[in-house]
């Protein structure tokens, strides 16, 4: 049966359902959705089980539009908003509008004002005949989520003629009935850096992840394995990326410029943080002289095609492969991937970087699914010395660590990485200065942080109870508390490597470029320093050569002149806060996912690290778990 046909057959199931004088006008395939247009929407919203009627019916996912003709315009639309939110005492901030699919985004002091009051969303929507989303009103602002909205509301031809193709793909219908399931170790096997998988099912092409290796120097090496014979961009069907770090993430626009006209699925959080990331990856390149792989225009294009999901939301993305998204306790809006194949022949998860333990800044991994034969899991952490502290021992050797540096004169570098690590820093320094356990003194934040701070209060969905609940109290908001100093050029750099005692945050974690390097190049040669590592040191990276103890390194001075630079700062490393389950919470967490699966395979971990976790697990669980190599093809059904 053709996507045509298929889509007949949805249009016939759904006038069987809906009243003779419900205003229909199209009906189409919008991405993984069933989108209704209505001029008289007012009927189908009167009916509370109609929509949940019809997408069982056609087992799909359904939204309600309002014809595009009959929505008011903006300023009259505005215009009703305010009115009706006033009547409320309600304090209104940005209206943004996205035509494409006929919202209109309304940022609301206390948006749980509105669900007290629901009534008033029915109003918006009857009277505007745009479909409300209350946002609550973002305590600092972002630059990107500005471009990214901007984007969505001016590239509304384009986005449409995405989903509509999108639309298509996903629901074309499956040719077996009995799939070949097989997957292909593209990257990130074996070793940390560039991951991705290609899964196919005979119907369907979907790429999990697509990352770069930020400190690899080989061009080969940096990407995935896109020359395997397997891999044929223009037969993939999806793209699913886990979590915003780069190396998930850094490749997808390469795939638009080589031709993906296809979507991309991820929570919101990591489609804004990704996008941040993209941008400042091309322009760090494009400062040191290197190789640009892809432009801005194909990031534009890859944000125009991501698909939003939030955890626990089950959407079709391929023919015969639902998708559901769950917590991963890594980074802001991270996910544990679940792949759904063949009407419940299969289940798969992939668990690259996850968490299993309650962090300040979010919850422990989601460990229970509906079904599960095989479980891709990390290994960053994975031989047997790799045991991390506790989070309440890491901090008090943070305070301990920097009450001396600061008690004789000194300056604290933390590198870090600008998503994940740096807030979570952020909320312990803030908890130890304004508990007292550590003097107070500036901490100064440099590099992408601070907007990626303020895209982490974009989403407070996503975040730990506790600190959800902080980030919009006025006066209690670690991340706007006073401590906190954004760096806002070279000369204030100046002044604070000449200056008092202080705590420096800059990115990038591994020293591979950015503000952190520059100021290590300052604070290296004096005692009294210290720089404190928080994060993963990749293989090749300066922080790694740092961090097992170099005494000298190579580095260019401000002339370009190659100088061996003398190390004598203090150096630590705290392995507690990292976002990555060490080996104890790996082995519990195979020991307590929910069903156990079939097959274990480890990933996203240095060679001697996923052998040595996988022959571990599968003695202590009794399951297959193999540590597969890069390039390896393999089927699982």
């Amino acid at each position: 049966m053709s996507s045509i046909n298929s889509l007949d057959n949805v249009i016939f199931k759904i006038n069987e359902l809906i009243p003779k004088n419900s205003g229909v006008t199209k009906v189409e395939f919008e991405g993984p959705e069933v989108a209704i247009y209505s001029k008289n929407i007012d009927v189908l919203l009167d009916d509370e089980g109609l929509i949940s009627k019809i997408a069982r019916t056609i087992r799909k996912r359904v939204v309600i539009r309002s014809d595009p003709s009959i929505r008011l315009p903006f300023d009259k639309t505005k215009n009703i908003i305010k009115n009706i939110f006033d009547d409320l005492k309600l304090n209104i901030g940005d209206i943004d509008f996205d035509e494409t699919i006929g919202e209109v985004i309304i940022q609301l002091e206390r948006p749980s004002q509105v669900k007290s009051n629901s009534t008033s969303l029915v109003d918006i929507t009857l009277q505007t005949k745009w479909r409300p989303k209350i946002i609550r009103i973002p305590p600092l602002k972002s630059n990107i989520i500005r471009t990214v909205r901007g984007l969505l509301a001016t590239e509304t031809k384009e986005r449409k003629a995405a989903l509509l193709r999108i639309g298509k793909m996903v629901h074309r219908e499956p040719l077996l009935d009995n799939p070949i399931i097989r997957i292909t170790a593209l990257g990130g096997y074996k070793e940390v850096g560039r991951s991705s998988t290609l899964l196919q099912t005979g119907d369907s092409n979907v790429l999990i992840d697509c990352g770069v290796s930020v400190g690899n120097t080989v061009p080969t090496n940096m990407l995935p394995r896109f020359d395997l014979p397997e891999f044929d961009v223009k037969t993939l069907d999806a793209v699913v990326i886990s979590h915003a770090h780069l190396d998930h993430c850094g490749f997808v626009p390469f795939l638009f410029k080589y031709g993906y006209e296809g979507p991309v699925y991820t929570t919101s959080p990591t489609r804004d943080l990704m996008t941040m990331l993209q941008i400042d990856y091309l322009d760090v390149a494009e400062k040191e002289g290197k190789l640009l792989p892809y432009s801005k225009n194909d990031i534009k294009k890859s944000t125009l095609h991501v698909i939003p999901i939030d955890y626990g939301e089950v959407t079709d993305i391929a023919p015969g492969v639902k998708l559901t998204l769950h917590n991963a306790g890594h980074i802001l809006g991270s996910a544990i991937v679940h792949l759904h194949i063949g009407n419940g022949k299969y289940n798969i998860a992939f668990a690259h970087d996850f968490k299993f333990a309650n962090s300040r800044l979010l919850d422990k991994a989601a460990s229970n699914f509906p079904r599960l034969e095989t479980l891709v899991m990390e290994s960053t952490y994975g031989n047997p010395k790799d045991i991390t502290p506790s989070r309440q021992q890491s901090e008090a050797l943070m305070a301990q660590i920097i009450k001396k540096t600061i008690e004789r004169g000194g300056k604290i570098l933390i590198p870090v990485l600008a998503v994940g690590r740096a807030q979570e820093i952020q909320l312990v320094i803030e908890n130890l200065m304004r508990n007292e356990q550590i003097p107070s003194v500036p901490i100064f934040l440099e590099g992408m942080i601070t907007e990626a701070t303020a895209i982490t209060t974009y989403h407070p969905e996503y975040l730990s109870r506790q600190i959800r609940e902080r980030v919009f109290k006025e006066n209690d908001n670690p991340f706007t508390s006073s401590f906190f100093h954004k760096v806002e050029s070279n000369d204030q750099r100046e002044e604070i490597i000449n200056g008092p005692p202080c705590i420096i945050m800059a990115t990038s974690g591994m020293l591979v470029g950015g503000p952190s390097v520059e100021y290590f190049k300052s604070l290296a040669p004096n005692e009294k320093n210290t720089i404190i590592f928080v994060s993963y040191q990749g293989k090749g990276t300066l922080g790694r050569k740092i961090a097992e103890g170099a005494k000298e390194v190579q580095m260019k001075d401000q002339t370009q002149k190659t100088i061996g630079l003398e190390i004598n700062l203090d150096i630590h490393q705290i392995s507690g806060f990292t976002g990555h389950s060490d080996r104890k919470e790996l082995i519990e967490y195979a020991k307590r996912v929910k069903p156990r699966p079939k097959q274990f395979l480890f990933v996203h971990g240095e060679a001697s690290k996923c052998e040595t976790l996988a022959k571990s697990v599968g003695r202590i669980v009794m399951r297959e778990s193999l540590a597969p190599s890069i390039g390896t093809t393999f089927r699982l059904y």
